[in-house]
């Protein structure tokens, strides 16, 4: 189960050896090893924008620019892991996670250096870490699912103005301006559908009122 990555920098060259060629050497480990399933962790920042709908796994893989070198880093993983499946066997399943969050995680607030600058009505899909946790046990567990990646995310994407709220911090007065609705939104239907997921905490607020952030 590959969960290691850089996220929280902003050396491109950094997060690329940590993100592309760390797990490109791990995979070889594995494949030497004749390990028989290889879970990688990525993201839902891989996906296009524009879509006016929820991204699927079966969407092209298409970040951004400006969401930076992090989810460029881990296209590139992906289709590494896939080549590695197709042409060696390796046994590679990946999940995307969502906007992960959970106790002690200061990845909520940080949410509000972006959030601080979109329309109040922008959201943001998020995932608990417990769930989380289930997303990988059942990709890992699951027979037959070689090659296949999966979304994993909540049932509640929360606008700019809810994540003011839960940082308990006033929504900056600024105009409204544009918004991909969608961007950063997935489908969740595959692992659903696929692997049984349902998430213990289908919301934030279901999070914050259980005592789980």
């Amino acid at each position: 189960m590959h969960l290691a990555a850089v996220l929280r920098s902003t050396d491109a060259d950094k997060i690329r050896r940590a993100n592309l060629e760390a797990t490109r050497r791990l995979a070889d480990a594995a494949l030497e090893a004749g390990v028989s399933r290889f879970v990688f962790a990525s993201t839902n920042l891989v996906l296009p924008g524009d879509l006016g709908r929820p991204a699927t796994e079966d969407d092209e893989p298409a970040p951004p620019a400006a969401w930076g070198p992090y989810p460029a880093s881990k296209v590139e993983a992906e289709r590494l892991l896939l080549a590695l499946h197709r042409d060696q066997g390796l046994g590679v399943r990946i999940v995307r996670f969502a906007f992960v969050y959970g106790e002690g995680d200061p990845h909520l607030a940080e949410s509000l250096r972006w959030a601080g600058q979109w329309p109040g009505h922008q959201r943001l899909h998020l995932l608990h870490h417990a769930d989380a946790a289930q997303a990988v046990a059942r990709v890992l567990q699951a027979p037959g699912i070689d090659g296949r990646t999966y979304n994993a995310a909540d049932e509640a994407p929360v606008t700019a103005v809810e994540l003011h709220a839960l940082n308990g911090v006033p929504f900056p007065d600024h105009p409204a301006g544009d918004a991909d609705l969608w961007h950063g939104i997935v489908d969740t239907t595959r692992i659903r559908r696929e692997l049984g997921f349902r998430p213990w905490y289908p919301s934030v607020w279901s999070a914050r009122d259980a005592g789980a952030l």
